[in-house]
C-alpha cells in the first residue's frame, strides 16, 4: 500500500510515539478490507509501539472496513475510528492520529485546548469525506484532535465512496458533512475553534473578552492567505507589535489541487504550502487569532490615531496600522434555485464533491481555465459532463481545450445564459439556460451543476471605510496604500492585477514594509 518512501517518512514519525497504541479493525470479505490489513500490517511493521488487535465488537451495524486507534494500556480514553482507508489528502489525518493518540502533544493553543477538556455532555461525531477532497482534512484533523483532548467526544471518518448507500441515504451530496449524534451537524470546512463555538455557545464570548483587552498593535493583519502570511513575516521582522486575524491560513490555496508555478518548487499542493506557510509564521512573534471574522473598520480620524478593526464576535482591535488581506471567494451565479440547491447538488469544489457523483450527469458552468479544468476531472468520475459558457469561446488555456473535447462524455453548450437550477426540493434535478443567439429557452436534466465563473473579493464589509472599485476591490497604489492613512491592502482582494500566490506573497511583503515605513514617520 505504502511506497518506500511513505513508509520511511512514517518511520520516523512513529518515533515520536510516547506510548503503545493498538489498530483495531473491523473487516469483510471485500477486497477493501484486503487492502485495509494490508495498510495496518505496514504500519505495526515500522514501531515496536503499534500492535493490531482483533476486533472485539460483534455489532451488526459497525462499518466495515473500519479501525480504531487507541492507547493500548487505556483503551476506553480515546474513542477515534477510521472506516475506509485513509490515504489520498486523509494520509496526513492518519499519520497525525497515529502520533496524537501516541502521546505526542498536538499543536493547539492551549487555552483551546482547555476549552475542548472541557465540554461536557457525549459527543459522537461522524465526518464523510473524499479522498480527493482537500477541505476535508481540515474537519477530520480538528475532530480526531478534539476525540485525543476529551474522552466524551467520539469521532468515526468514514470515506463517502465507499460507504456510498449510506451516504445516498443521508442524501449527502457535499463532502465534508459533519453529522453529530445522527443529526447534520455541519457542512464544509471547519476547525477546531469554529466546531467549538457551535457548542459552547459561551466560548466566542469569552475569547471575544479576551481579545478586547489586547493592547494596540503597531500593524495589525486582516486574512491569512499568501499576501497575510508575507505581510506578518515581513512586519514581525521589523520588530514591531504584530497581529494577525484569520478565519483559518491558506485561503483559496487550500483548496488548490497542484501548484506548479511556485518559484523554486516545481511542484507541491495547497494544503502543504498552507502549513509551511503557517509555520513560518509561527516562527516569529505575531499575535495569531484565528477562528475571527472581521465585520467593520473604522479608520482613524487623525493620521497619528488608532484604527478599530470590529470582530464579529464583538471585540474591537486597534492598531496604528492595518494590512487588509481578505482574499477572494467562488463567484455565485445569483439565479433562482442556487442558494436553495447549495450542497444539495450545486457545488464549487470538483475535488471535493466530485466523487459523490459518480456515473451522474452533472453540469459546469464556466469556460475558463478552472471551469475547464473542472470538466475534464469530472468527466472522469462522472457518466457525463455538460460545460455551459456565456460567452461565443472558451476562456481556457488551448492546451485544456484541446483535452476537454478529446472527452468522449463532455458537451460544450457556448453563448448561453444560465437561467435557473431545478430541483424537486430536495436535490438538483436540472439546470434552464436561455440560448443567447436567438433568445431560445432550454432544460438539461441533471444531477449536479458545478459552478466555476471565477472569484469575488472578500470586500463588503470594507464598504465606506476605503474606496473599492466597481468590481469590489480594494484600490491601492503601488505602495499598497488605500484611500485611508495608515491602512493597506494586499492580494485578491485588491486593485493589482493577476491573481496569483507569487503575486500575492510579494504584494503582501511590499503593504508590511509600507505600513513600517508608515509607522517610523508618525510623530512621538
Amino acid at each position: 500500500m505504502l511506497d518506500p518512501n511513505m513508509q520511511q517518512q512514517l518511520g520516523q514519525y512513529l518515533t515520536m510515539l510516547r506510548r503503545d497504541i493498538e489498530l483495531v479493525p473491523a473487516y469483510d470479505d471485500s477486497a477493501k478490507s484486503r487492502e485495509l490489513a494490508e495498510l495496518l500490517g505496514e504500519i505495526a511493521a515500522l514501531s515496536d509501539k503499534v500492535t493490531i488487535s482483533a476486533d472485539p465488537s460483534t455489532d451488526p451495524d459497525m462499518r466495515r472496513p473500519s479501525f480504531a486507534i487507541r492507547p493500548k494500556e487505556a483503551p476506553d480514553s480515546i474513542s477515534l475510528r477510521f472506516a475506509g482507508i485513509p490515504l489520498g489528502h486523509e494520509f496526513t489525518s492518519l499519520v497525525l492520529a497515529l502520533l496524537q493518540v501516541g502521546g505526542h502533544p498536538p499543536k493547539i493553543d492551549d487555552a483551546l485546548a482547555d476549552a475542548v477538556r472541557a465540554i461536557d455532555g457525549d459527543h459522537h461525531f461522524e465526518t464523510f469525506f473524499a479522498l480527493s477532497c482537500q477541505s476535508c482534512p481540515d474537519v477530520v484533523q480538528a475532530l480526531n484532535l478534539m476525540s485525543v483532548l476529551n474522552p466524551r467526544i467520539r469521532h468515526t471518518a468514514i470515506d463517502g465512496a465507499l460507504f456510498a448507500d449510506e451516504v445516498a441515504a443521508k442524501e449527502i451530496m457535499s463532502v465534508p458533512a459533519i453529522w453529530l449524534n445522527g443529526a447534520p451537524f455541519g457542512q464544509g470546512r471547519m476547525g477546531v475553534e469554529e466546531i467549538l463555538a457551535k457548542l459552547d455557545t459561551g466560548h466566542a464570548a469569552r475569547q471575544a473578552e479576551a481579545l478586547a483587552d489586547k493592547p494596540p498593535f503597531d500593524v495589525l493583519i486582516v486574512g491569512g492567505g499568501p499576501a497575510g502570511t508575507a505581510a506578518a513575516i515581513y512586519a514581525a521582522r521589523k520588530g514591531v507589535a504584530t497581529g494577525i486575524i484569520t478565519e483559518r491560513f491558506g485561503g483559496q490555496v487550500l483548496d488548490t489541487m497542484a501548484i506548479e508555478n511556485f518559484i523554486a518548487t516545481s511542484h507541491t499542493e495547497g494544503p502543504r504550502l498552507v502549513a509551511q506557510m503557517e509555520g513560518h509564521v509561527r516562527d516569529y512573534a505575531v499575535d495569531i487569532m484565528a477562528g475571527q471574522h472581521a465585520a467593520e473598520l473604522t479608520p482613524a480620524v487623525h493620521a497619528d490615531g488608532l484604527h478599530a478593526l470590529h470582530l464579529a464576535s464583538g471585540a474591537i482591535l486597534r492598531a496604528k496600522t492595518i494590512i487588509l488581506s481578505t482574499g477572494a471567494r467562488w463567484r455565485q451565479m445569483g439565479v433562482p434555485g442556487e442558494e436553495d440547491y447549495r450542497n444539495k447538488g450545486v457545488a464549487y469544489c470538483p475535488h471535493c464533491d466530485g466523487p459523490l457523483f459518480k456515473g451522474k450527469r452533472v453540469a459546469v458552468v464556466g469556460g475558463g481555465n478552472s471551469g475547464v479544468e473542472a470538466a475534464i476531472d469530472l468527466a472522469g468520475l462522472t457518466q457525463h459532463v455538460t460545460l455551459i459558457e456565456f460567452e461565443e469561446a472558451l476562456r481556457a488555456d488551448q492546451v485544456l481545450q484541446d483535452k476537454l473535447r478529446s472527452l468522449p462524455n463532455v458537451s460544450v453548450i457556448l453563448g448561453a445564459l444560465t437561467k435557473e437550477v431545478l430541483g424537486d426540493g430536495n436535490r438538483v434535478t436540472g439546470l434552464a439556460y436561455e440560448q443567447r443567439s436567438d433568445g431560445s429557452m432550454h432544460q438539461i436534466d441533471l444531477d449536479g451543476v458545478f459552478v466555476q465563473i471565477g472569484l469575488m473579493p472578500n470586500s463588503e464589509w470594507l464598504d465606506g471605510a476605503v474606496a473599492l472599485s466597481p468590481r469590489g476591490e480594494i484600490e491601492v497604489d503601488a505602495r499598497g496604500a488605500t484611500s485611508a492613512a495608515g491602512i493597506f491592502a494586499a492580494g485578491d482582494a485588491t486593485t493589482t492585477p493577476y491573481k496569483q500566490i507569487i503575486i500575492a506573497m510579494g504584494e503582501g511583503a511590499k503593504a508590511a514594509l509600507s505600513a513600517f515605513d508608515h509607522l517610523i514617520r508618525l510623530p512621538g
